[in-house]
């Protein structure tokens, strides 16, 4: 089966694209969803003139902010518990706890960075509620985060399609998401590497 993910997203239109960077940001089965290359590609297809670029950035952006907040309140209001439920097809004590060292190690400034982090970009605002961070901080670096992937990663697609001549843009779009895709994983997959060896010595 061949998957085309700018045919999915014109197809999808908008509310399919703000829906996935919603359930990404804030609902524990969204941390397998692909949003750096979502975000990448629905730019790239609005540089086709298949969406409008401003339309679909704001839009995203506040859906991410959106995202965000359900997630700090999930952990704010479970905390805990979370610990005591038993892993399940998409929920996974791990995850929680790499979210934990990685805030330990980050600080505050997590919320802003985990926006670039597959995985660690759903659970930060968890771990966020479950920490009790000041809401108002929360949602500062919450603001700063999303504004910043949402824009920087969706315009960033769109200058590309743009700067690509249009008999060239089938060519090179598929090896460019996989690009995004594999840069994106990169220190999700290093992180674990790193713990694995660590574990050995």
């Amino acid at each position: 089966m061949h998957f085309d993910l700018p045919q999915l997203i014109q197809s999808l239109g908008y509310f399919g694209v703000w829906g996935m960077i919603f359930a990404e940001s804030g609902l524990l089965i969204g941390f397998f969803l692909p949003g750096d290359s979502l975000l990448f590609t629905a730019g790239f297809v609005a540089s086709q003139q298949l969406l409008n670029i401003w339309i679909l950035i704001i839009g995203a952006f506040i859906c991410a902010v959106l995202g965000d907040n359900v997630g700090y309140a999930t952990g704010h209001k479970l905390g805990r518990k979370l610990f005591q439920r038993e892993d399940s097809w998409f929920f996974h004590k791990k995850h929680i706890v790499k979210t934990q060292k990685f805030y330990q190690k980050h600080g505050k400034k997590t919320i802003v960075l985990a926006r670039f982090f597959p995985i660690i970009r759903t659970f930060a605002p968890i771990v966020a509620g479950l920490g009790e961070m000041q809401y108002r901080t929360f949602m500062s670096y919450n603001l700063i985060g999303g504004l910043v992937w949402t824009v920087g990663i969706t315009l960033l697609g769109f200058t590309l399609g743009k700067s690509l001549p249009a008999e060239q843009v089938d060519k090179y779009l598929l090896p460019i998401i996989g690009l995004i895709i594999i840069v994106s994983l990169l220190p999700s997959v290093l992180h674990i590497i790193k713990d694995y060896s660590r574990k050995q010595d």
